[in-house]
């Protein structure tokens, strides 16, 4: 071996080394991102539609309760967002920019109903129906999330879903009592289930 090639070789066997921790804790981040990435931009995406759409019923409600739940949907479900684009951060994990093309298509329909028939449709589909799927998604992350951060979002997270769900299911009983015919034919796409349009997955 040359004199060059043997001064040059602290040097190589640094820089594989140096190359094979980054390599290392770069498979780590793609372990991460594997395991817990879906349910981060599902969340996202669930997220975005829920304050979307609770904004559409702040206007469109002809129920002063209807108007109130959707208040605070938007007001908890906003903070959560906030909370969540944080924590993406932190994670590298890059988040969708709006709910997905199937989610828009549910606020769209949403958008041409009036009156009783919307708040009913609100308080069935978003009310209960989305946060009883949000919840045993959030549910089942709490139990096998591999990041403790993530852990910790969700575990904070459940009795916010779990408070919403609550306020929508004790709605006066002139609102709740029609919820279980009005417009069964064209249901909303449920929580954190995916996008039937899009094939992508859907958030929180």
């Amino acid at each position: 071996m040359s004199t060059t090639a043997m001064r040059l070789l602290p040097l190589l066997m640094a820089l594989g080394l140096s190359f094979g921790v980054a390599a290392a804790e770069s498979t780590k981040d793609d372990k991460l991102a594997r395991a817990d990435r879906k349910f981060i931009q599902q969340a996202a995406e669930s997220g975005m539609f829920e304050v979307e759409i609770a904004r559409l019923a702040e206007s469109k409600a002809s129920s002063p309760d209807v108007r109130e739940l959707a208040t605070t949907l938007a007001r908890d479900h906003s903070k959560a967002n906030d909370e969540l684009v944080r924590l993406a951060n932190s994670k590298k994990v890059e988040l969708p920019a709006a709910p997905p093309h199937g989610k828009r298509k549910d606020i769209e329909k949403m958008a041409k109903l009036t009156g009783s028939e919307f708040d009913h449709r609100f308080l069935r589909e978003v009310g209960i129906k989305n946060h009883e799927e949000d919840i045993r998604k959030f549910e089942q992350e709490s139990a096998k999330a591999k990041d403790a951060d993530l852990r910790a979002w969700v575990d904070k997270t459940l009795p916010t879903l779990r408070e919403h769900l609550a306020m929508a299911q004790k709605m006066p009983a002139a609102e709740a009592s029609k919820m279980g015919n009005r417009g069964a034919a064209q249901p909303l796409s449920s929580g954190l289930s995916g996008d039937r349009d899009s094939g992508n997955p859907t958030g929180r």
